[in-house]
Protein backbone atom coordinates (compact mmCIF):
# COMPACT_ATOMS: atom_id res chain seq x y z
CA UNK A 1 0.00 0.00 0.00
CA UNK A 2 0.94 3.77 -0.15
CA UNK A 3 3.62 4.06 2.95
CA UNK A 4 3.26 7.59 3.95
CA UNK A 5 5.12 6.78 7.58
CA UNK A 6 6.42 9.49 8.96
CA UNK A 7 10.27 9.72 9.28
CA UNK A 8 13.24 11.53 11.29
CA UNK A 9 16.32 13.26 9.09
CA UNK A 10 19.96 13.66 9.97
CA UNK A 11 21.67 16.83 9.71
CA UNK A 12 21.20 18.81 6.81
CA UNK A 13 24.60 18.36 4.09
CA UNK A 14 25.07 19.82 1.02
CA UNK A 15 22.74 18.15 -1.90
CA UNK A 16 25.57 16.67 -4.67
CA UNK A 17 26.32 18.94 -7.48
CA UNK A 18 27.90 16.81 -10.55
CA UNK A 19 29.82 17.91 -13.25
CA UNK A 20 27.27 19.10 -15.35
CA UNK A 21 25.91 22.10 -12.95
CA UNK A 22 22.28 20.80 -11.52
CA UNK A 23 22.35 20.50 -8.05
CA UNK A 24 20.81 16.82 -7.47
CA UNK A 25 17.66 16.75 -4.65
CA UNK A 26 16.84 13.08 -3.53
CA UNK A 27 16.53 13.35 0.21
CA UNK A 28 15.67 16.41 2.84
CA UNK A 29 13.27 19.05 2.69
CA UNK A 30 12.92 21.86 0.21
CA UNK A 31 10.07 23.96 -1.26
CA UNK A 32 8.72 25.47 -4.36
CA UNK A 33 7.47 28.66 -4.73
CA UNK A 34 7.99 32.51 -6.14
CA UNK A 35 9.89 35.22 -5.31
CA UNK A 36 10.62 38.91 -6.04
CA UNK A 37 14.78 38.85 -7.31
CA UNK A 38 15.17 42.46 -8.13
CA UNK A 39 11.75 43.34 -8.76
CA UNK A 40 11.07 40.24 -11.23
CA UNK A 41 8.59 37.49 -9.89
CA UNK A 42 10.27 33.99 -10.55
CA UNK A 43 9.83 30.56 -9.70
CA UNK A 44 12.41 28.84 -7.64
CA UNK A 45 13.05 26.08 -5.09
CA UNK A 46 14.45 26.87 -1.45
CA UNK A 47 17.02 23.93 -0.73
CA UNK A 48 16.92 23.11 3.04
CA UNK A 49 19.50 20.23 2.49
CA UNK A 50 22.18 22.99 2.70
CA UNK A 51 23.00 25.57 5.79
CA UNK A 52 22.16 28.44 4.89
CA UNK A 53 19.35 27.69 2.87
CA UNK A 54 19.75 28.13 -0.73
CA UNK A 55 17.35 29.30 -3.25
CA UNK A 56 17.40 27.94 -6.40
CA UNK A 57 16.37 28.15 -9.80
CA UNK A 58 14.44 25.10 -11.60
CA UNK A 59 17.04 25.29 -14.09
CA UNK A 60 19.47 24.62 -11.70
CA UNK A 61 18.04 21.57 -9.66
CA UNK A 62 16.36 17.90 -10.69
CA UNK A 63 14.38 16.32 -7.81
CA UNK A 64 15.17 12.70 -7.90
CA UNK A 65 12.57 10.10 -6.30
CA UNK A 66 15.13 7.42 -6.05
CA UNK A 67 13.63 3.65 -5.90
CA UNK A 68 13.25 3.59 -2.00
CA UNK A 69 10.02 5.49 -3.00
CA UNK A 70 8.47 3.16 -4.88
CA UNK A 71 5.25 1.89 -3.66
CA UNK A 72 2.11 -0.07 -4.57
CA UNK A 73 -0.92 1.68 -5.36
CA UNK A 74 -3.48 0.29 -2.37
CA UNK A 75 -6.85 -1.80 -3.48
CA UNK A 76 -9.41 0.77 -2.57
CA UNK A 77 -11.94 2.80 -5.33
CA UNK A 78 -10.59 6.28 -3.82
CA UNK A 79 -6.84 5.80 -4.83
CA UNK A 80 -7.86 3.79 -8.60
CA UNK A 81 -6.91 7.80 -10.59
CA UNK A 82 -3.07 6.37 -9.76
CA UNK A 83 -3.77 3.24 -11.78
CA UNK A 84 -4.25 -0.71 -11.23
CA UNK A 85 -4.45 -1.32 -7.59
CA UNK A 86 -1.21 -3.13 -6.65
CA UNK A 87 0.74 -1.54 -9.68
CA UNK A 88 3.92 0.56 -8.61
CA UNK A 89 4.30 3.99 -8.06
CA UNK A 90 6.98 5.94 -6.97
CA UNK A 91 5.87 8.87 -4.02
CA UNK A 92 7.58 11.98 -2.92
CA UNK A 93 5.38 11.73 0.42
CA UNK A 94 3.64 14.29 2.33
CA UNK A 95 5.07 13.22 5.42
CA UNK A 96 8.66 13.46 6.05
CA UNK A 97 11.24 10.56 5.26
CA UNK A 98 14.88 10.40 5.66
CA UNK A 99 15.20 8.43 2.08
CA UNK A 100 13.11 10.68 0.32
CA UNK A 101 12.73 14.58 -0.85
CA UNK A 102 10.14 16.68 1.21
CA UNK A 103 9.09 18.79 -1.63
CA UNK A 104 6.44 21.47 -0.44
CA UNK A 105 5.37 24.67 -1.87
CA UNK A 106 4.96 27.97 -0.08
CA UNK A 107 4.47 31.51 -0.07
CA UNK A 108 6.16 32.31 2.92
CA UNK A 109 8.67 34.10 1.18
CA UNK A 110 9.00 37.80 2.87
CA UNK A 111 8.97 39.34 -0.76
CA UNK A 112 5.90 37.63 -1.68
CA UNK A 113 3.95 37.17 1.84
CA UNK A 114 4.05 40.78 2.20
CA UNK A 115 3.26 41.69 -1.13
CA UNK A 116 0.36 39.66 -2.71
CA UNK A 117 -3.09 39.91 -2.08
CA UNK A 118 -5.09 36.88 -0.71
CA UNK A 119 -4.34 34.30 -3.00
CA UNK A 120 -1.84 32.98 -5.71
CA UNK A 121 -2.74 30.43 -8.37
CA UNK A 122 -0.47 27.61 -9.07
CA UNK A 123 -0.93 26.60 -12.31
CA UNK A 124 -0.24 23.07 -14.24
CA UNK A 125 0.45 23.54 -18.29
CA UNK A 126 1.40 20.11 -19.14
CA UNK A 127 3.00 17.26 -17.72
CA UNK A 128 5.71 15.09 -20.06
CA UNK A 129 7.10 12.12 -18.66
CA UNK A 130 6.44 7.56 -19.27
CA UNK A 131 3.91 7.57 -16.77
CA UNK A 132 1.20 10.03 -15.17
CA UNK A 133 2.07 12.60 -12.20
CA UNK A 134 -0.33 13.01 -9.68
CA UNK A 135 -0.23 15.25 -6.50
CA UNK A 136 -2.67 14.98 -3.85
CA UNK A 137 -2.96 15.99 0.15
CA UNK A 138 -4.33 13.30 2.42
CA UNK A 139 -7.82 14.12 3.90
CA UNK A 140 -9.50 13.36 6.52
CA UNK A 141 -9.79 9.74 7.66
CA UNK A 142 -6.77 9.21 4.36
CA UNK A 143 -8.98 10.21 1.57
CA UNK A 144 -7.12 11.91 -1.28
CA UNK A 145 -7.58 14.89 -2.46
CA UNK A 146 -6.49 15.52 -5.63
CA UNK A 147 -4.51 19.35 -6.14
CA UNK A 148 -3.19 17.79 -9.91
CA UNK A 149 -3.69 14.90 -11.88
CA UNK A 150 -1.74 14.74 -15.62
CA UNK A 151 -4.65 11.77 -16.37
CA UNK A 152 -7.29 14.58 -16.77
CA UNK A 153 -6.98 17.81 -19.34
CA UNK A 154 -4.45 20.49 -18.97
CA UNK A 155 -3.68 23.25 -17.93
CA UNK A 156 -5.25 22.59 -14.20
CA UNK A 157 -5.51 25.51 -11.41
CA UNK A 158 -4.87 25.38 -7.56
CA UNK A 159 -5.17 28.12 -4.74
CA UNK A 160 -2.67 28.82 -2.69
CA UNK A 161 -3.21 31.36 0.25
CA UNK A 162 -0.60 34.08 0.90
CA UNK A 163 1.84 33.38 3.96
CA UNK A 164 1.13 29.47 3.46
CA UNK A 165 3.33 26.59 3.27
CA UNK A 166 1.66 23.33 2.33
CA UNK A 167 3.17 19.43 1.37
CA UNK A 168 1.77 16.74 -0.59
CA UNK A 169 1.96 13.33 -2.05
CA UNK A 170 4.14 13.45 -5.58
CA UNK A 171 3.01 10.93 -7.43
CA UNK A 172 4.53 9.44 -10.58
CA UNK A 173 3.23 5.80 -12.13
CA UNK A 174 6.55 4.95 -14.17
CA UNK A 175 10.40 5.05 -13.80
CA UNK A 176 12.28 7.79 -16.10
CA UNK A 177 12.02 11.79 -16.56
CA UNK A 178 9.45 14.09 -16.08
CA UNK A 179 8.98 17.54 -17.05
CA UNK A 180 6.07 19.82 -15.47
CA UNK A 181 5.38 23.20 -16.74
CA UNK A 182 4.74 25.47 -14.11
CA UNK A 183 3.07 29.00 -13.68
CA UNK A 184 2.49 30.81 -10.84
CA UNK A 185 0.55 34.10 -10.86
CA UNK A 186 -0.80 36.51 -8.03
CA UNK A 187 -1.99 40.17 -8.67
CA UNK A 188 -0.01 42.62 -5.99
CA UNK A 189 -1.43 44.65 -3.46
CA UNK A 190 -0.40 47.81 -6.04
CA UNK A 191 -2.70 46.24 -8.61
CA UNK A 192 0.02 44.87 -10.29
CA UNK A 193 -0.14 41.53 -12.00
CA UNK A 194 2.73 39.01 -11.15
CA UNK A 195 3.63 36.36 -13.35
CA UNK A 196 6.64 33.38 -13.55
CA UNK A 197 6.97 30.01 -15.53
CA UNK A 198 9.15 27.35 -15.73
CA UNK A 199 9.61 23.72 -15.71
CA UNK A 200 10.05 21.70 -12.33
CA UNK A 201 11.94 18.57 -13.59
CA UNK A 202 11.87 15.09 -12.09
CA UNK A 203 13.72 12.08 -12.44
CA UNK A 204 11.72 8.54 -11.28
CA UNK A 205 14.06 5.29 -10.20
CA UNK A 206 17.04 3.93 -11.09
CA UNK A 207 20.03 6.15 -13.46
CA UNK A 208 21.92 8.90 -12.74
CA UNK A 209 19.54 12.14 -13.09
CA UNK A 210 22.35 14.35 -13.91
CA UNK A 211 22.82 12.21 -17.15
CA UNK A 212 19.20 12.21 -17.67
CA UNK A 213 18.85 16.12 -17.69
CA UNK A 214 22.04 17.47 -19.25
CA UNK A 215 22.74 20.72 -18.89
CA UNK A 216 21.99 23.15 -21.35
CA UNK A 217 24.37 24.29 -23.90
CA UNK A 218 25.28 27.80 -23.04
CA UNK A 219 23.95 30.85 -24.83
CA UNK A 220 26.08 32.32 -27.62
CA UNK A 221 28.63 35.22 -26.52
CA UNK A 222 27.56 37.76 -28.88
CA UNK A 223 23.39 37.09 -27.53
CA UNK A 224 21.74 40.52 -26.84
CA UNK A 225 19.57 40.85 -23.97
CA UNK A 226 17.26 43.42 -22.81
CA UNK A 227 16.05 43.88 -19.08
CA UNK A 228 14.29 40.78 -17.38
CA UNK A 229 10.93 40.96 -17.41
CA UNK A 230 8.30 39.65 -14.43
CA UNK A 231 8.17 36.19 -15.74
CA UNK A 232 11.61 35.66 -16.07
CA UNK A 233 12.31 35.99 -19.14
CA UNK A 234 14.40 38.54 -21.31
CA UNK A 235 13.03 40.85 -24.42
CA UNK A 236 15.80 41.17 -27.01
CA UNK A 237 13.86 44.24 -28.75
CA UNK A 238 12.38 43.98 -32.47
CA UNK A 239 13.36 41.37 -34.85
CA UNK A 240 16.10 42.86 -36.68
CA UNK A 241 16.43 39.93 -39.22
CA UNK A 242 15.91 42.17 -42.16
CA UNK A 243 18.32 44.25 -41.67
CA UNK A 244 21.38 42.43 -43.12
CA UNK A 245 20.24 41.70 -46.22
CA UNK A 246 19.00 45.64 -46.35
CA UNK A 247 22.10 46.74 -46.03
CA UNK A 248 23.82 44.49 -48.59
CA UNK A 249 21.12 45.44 -51.47
CA UNK A 250 21.95 49.44 -50.01
CA UNK A 251 25.49 48.38 -50.94
CA UNK A 252 24.90 46.85 -54.19
CA UNK A 253 22.81 49.78 -55.34
CA UNK A 254 25.33 51.58 -54.73
CA UNK A 255 28.45 50.35 -56.27
CA UNK A 256 25.88 49.96 -59.28
CA UNK A 257 25.65 53.67 -59.23
CA UNK A 258 28.87 54.61 -59.19
CA UNK A 259 29.45 52.40 -61.75
CA UNK A 260 27.23 53.81 -64.32
CA UNK A 261 28.51 57.08 -63.33
CA UNK A 262 31.79 55.98 -64.62
CA UNK A 263 30.59 54.58 -67.70
CA UNK A 264 28.96 57.80 -68.28
CA UNK A 265 31.59 59.63 -67.72
CA UNK A 266 34.06 57.49 -69.96
CA UNK A 267 32.11 58.04 -72.91
CA UNK A 268 31.73 61.88 -73.03
CA UNK A 269 35.90 61.90 -73.01
CA UNK A 270 36.68 63.03 -76.36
Amino acid sequence: MLSLLAGTSGPAVAAPTPAGGAVILAAGHADLGPRLVDGAWRIQVRDDTVRPPAWRGLDEIVVHAADATRAQVPATAEFAFLGTAGSDVWILPQVQRPDAVWLGWSTQDPTVATTIQREMTWRVHQVTGPGRFALFLNGNFGAPQVVFDSGKPMPQDSGVEADTHVHGNWVFTAPGAYRIDVEMTAASKAGERLSGRGTLRVHVGPGDPAAVFPPAPSPATNASTGPATAEGTHSSGPDRAWLWPAIGSGVLLALLTVWIVRRRIRRSEP
